[in-house]
């Protein structure tokens, strides 16, 4: 849990939620480098986006992964693909939007595996809610940093209102910067996600 302070006495308490791009980084050791970085800084959820690798290659990063020293415990999630995040022995999976529903996968993945699913509507985060998901990632809430996009920014408005119309945790997503992270936070999300965000290491 990380600690944004706003003025001089109000700290907001946030999740931060690193997903990957090993090509931002140069290579697949330089991601692994920068995924030890952010596991040491407590970054509590580490979803791993690399869409181009096969299934063997991917394994072979998230088995990687996750044999790095994790002190505290951060989950490391694959997305898309519940059969390589169950093969590695991964903490959960993170679904992209319009994949099957996740009570589907309940029946065959372990008690505590986590699943979450990315929204980019009102109607898909209450969805995504109703059919198992353990928390939603929403977006893009500003115009994003790191690839381009046809959606229209949703706003803090946006983000508000899907925050406000479920019981699981939102993320916000896209454009997030150290500077606007607070506003995302005080519009009810439970935590930030990016790639561009966390490319410091």
């Amino acid at each position: 849990m990380y600690s944004v302070e706003s003025g001089r006495d109000t700290i907001l308490s946030m999740q931060r939620y690193f997903i990957t791009d090993r090509h931002r980084f140069g290579s697949t050791s330089g991601l692994l480098k920068a995924i030890q970085y952010h596991l040491e800084r407590g970054v509590e959820k580490i979803q791993i986006r690399e869409k181009d690798l096969s299934a063997r290659d991917l394994l072979q990063l998230v088995d990687r992964a996750l044999a790095l020293p994790n002190p505290h415990g951060s989950k490391v999630l694959v997305n898309g693909r519940v059969d390589v995040a169950l093969a590695a022995g991964a903490a959960g999976v993170h679904l992209p939007a319009l994949s099957p529903v996740p009570r589907l996968w309940r029946t065959i993945v372990p008690s505590g595996f986590e699943i979450g699913v990315s929204c980019h509507t009102l109607d898909e985060v209450v969805a995504a809610a109703r059919d198992g998901a353990d928390y939603v990632v929403f977006g893009p809430v500003f115009s994003p940093i790191s690839k381009s996009s046809d959606l229209t920014p949703r706003g803090l408005a946006g983000l508000a209102a899907a925050a406000a119309a479920v019981p699981i945790p939102v993320f916000a997503l896209g454009g997030i910067t150290e500077s606007n992270s607070e506003s995302c936070i005080r519009a009810g999300a439970a935590g930030v996600a990016g790639i561009s965000l966390f490319e410091t290491c």
